[in-house]
């Protein structure tokens, strides 16, 4: 990877002068010396996916963002999110945010989750930053600005940032290598990405139909997609696309729809492919967002004959292993890092002596269930965010004494003592240990560095 100091944009002799103003009147502002223009994305103009995006915005715009604003006013919830992505760093809210990507009002909803924080998003759509600007103006987001500006040409903001949230976009350039270089360039030397692309497998049903469409010339007007939607609800059950829209609630959505089917580019990424991705552009990835579908000591696969076997695996090789396991996961996200030693600073140590005085924090999707449970259990532990049903956990007594006791103040220690008495701290270690694995809380761990 090129940083910023010596990026490979900056040679050919070209020199940019530009006053960065809203996504409008871009095209007014840019003055550019020498044969560079494509620098500024300038060229990008006949890009497929900038026009695609322009005339079908995507995710559909919203005309509210009040249940966002209400969730995000419980300080644990700020504090959880923090430390899923820096667990050693003491909670700060004034982040520098980068939206590289943001569609219609992701944005805009980071501005309004995270009041404190400083919001930049981007976009190539003309018409989804529009959809942002609205939302702006109705909640009066201070925060945030917009640019009209592709993730390639992301230096031209003249900014770092500590957290550039980057969710299914690097997929559709001619050149994601190009776009992640760029957000390294700009991100912060200990901020991380939270980055998202498109899985194969889970995805085998789309990628049919985006080459049965391509056979038949199908279009992206508003007749072609209705007419998309009727032959897509009379697929055979047991097409693999059938399968992936089962239990959507937008599967025959147009805008979905047209999205999935009709991209005009997209690429998806194994998880060694993803590896492969992230480390010739120099980063490294710290951990998944949401890790239980790849770890094998979780879920219905922990159970099987096979668990030991896949533990003596090395760690990337159990991920790869439990994506072919698993079979439909659809994308990735992962939280990435500019190198090694931010990577390692934010990794959980579970051997760590002072791993009883780490605060664990509830994750905010998360839920216990105490209705119709299994002999012996006080409670069964989930996530909502998991697509796959066997990621459950059920509790006895003792530990339900344990979850309910997580405040995000007491340490491990403390909740110990509460929930029984300091002879159940080493049962309390196996517990924390195992609501981590589950995506049940993260932990807060700046007190003991």
């Amino acid at each position: 990877m090129v940083d910023r100091t010596t990026n490979d944009n900056d040679s050919a002799g070209t020199k940019v002068r530009e006053t960065i103003v809203p996504a409008r009147n871009r095209h007014d502002s840019t003055e550019i010396e020498g044969d560079g223009g494509d620098r500024l994305g300038l060229h990008a103009f006949d890009d497929p996916i900038r026009k695609f995006y322009t005339e079908h915005p995507y995710p559909p715009p919203i005309d509210s963002l009040d249940n966002a604003r209400d969730e995000w006013r419980d300080p644990n919830r700020q504090r959880a999110e923090f430390h899923l992505f820096w667990p050693d760093k003491p909670y700060r809210a004034d982040l520098d945010i980068l939206v590289a990507g943001c569609g219609t009002w992701q944005a805009a909803k980071y501005a309004i989750s995270r009041p404190n924080a400083r919001v930049t998003g981007i976009d190539v759509s003309a018409t989804s930053l529009d959809h942002t600007e609205r939302m702006k103006r109705k909640y009066s987001l201070t925060n945030l600005e917009t640019r009209e500006l592709g993730v390639e040409n992301v230096d031209l903001l003249d900014r770092r940032f500590d957290l550039i949230v980057c969710t299914g976009v690097l997929h559709h350039l001619a050149d994601p290598d190009a776009g992640l270089r760029a957000l390294r360039s700009v991100l912060k030397p200990d901020g991380a990405i939270y980055l998202m692309v498109y899985a194969p497998y889970g995805r085998a049903g789309v990628y049919l139909l985006q080459e049965y469409c391509r056979r038949l010339g199908i279009g992206a007007s508003i007749r072609e997609i209705n007419d998309l939607a009727t032959v897509v609800e009379s697929l055979p059950q047991q097409h693999p696309l059938v399968i992936l829209l089962r239990g959507s609630q937008d599967a025959l959505n147009a805008e979905a729809l047209a999205d999935a089917l009709l991209n005009p580019r997209d690429q998806s990424y194994s998880v060694p492919q993803l590896f492969d991705f992230i480390e010739r552009n120099r980063m490294t990835l710290g951990r998944w967002y949401w890790q239980a579908p790849y770890l094998p000591q979780c879920g219905a696969i922990a159970a099987t004959p096979h668990v030991k076997r896949l533990a003596q695996l090395p760690e990337r090789e159990q991920y790869a292993a439990m994506e072919l396991w698993r079979g439909m996961m659809t994308c990735h996200s992962a939280i990435v890092y500019q190198n090694d030693a931010t990577a390692c600073e934010a990794t959980v140590l579970f051997d760590d002596e002072r791993l009883t005085n780490f605060v664990p924090l509830r994750l905010p999707t998360t839920l216990c269930v105490r209705e119709r449970l299994p002999a012996g259990a006080a409670g069964v532990l989930l996530n909502r965010s998991h697509p796959f049903h066997d990621l459950l956990l059920a509790i006895d007594e003792q530990e339900n004494r344990m979850f309910e006791a997580i405040d995000g103040r007491r340490s491990i220690q403390e909740i110990a003592s509460l929930a029984g008495g300091n002879g159940l701290v080493p049962r309390a270690r196996a517990f924390f240990e195992k609501l981590w694995w589950y995506d049940q809380i993260v932990f807060d761990t700046s007190k003991t560095q």
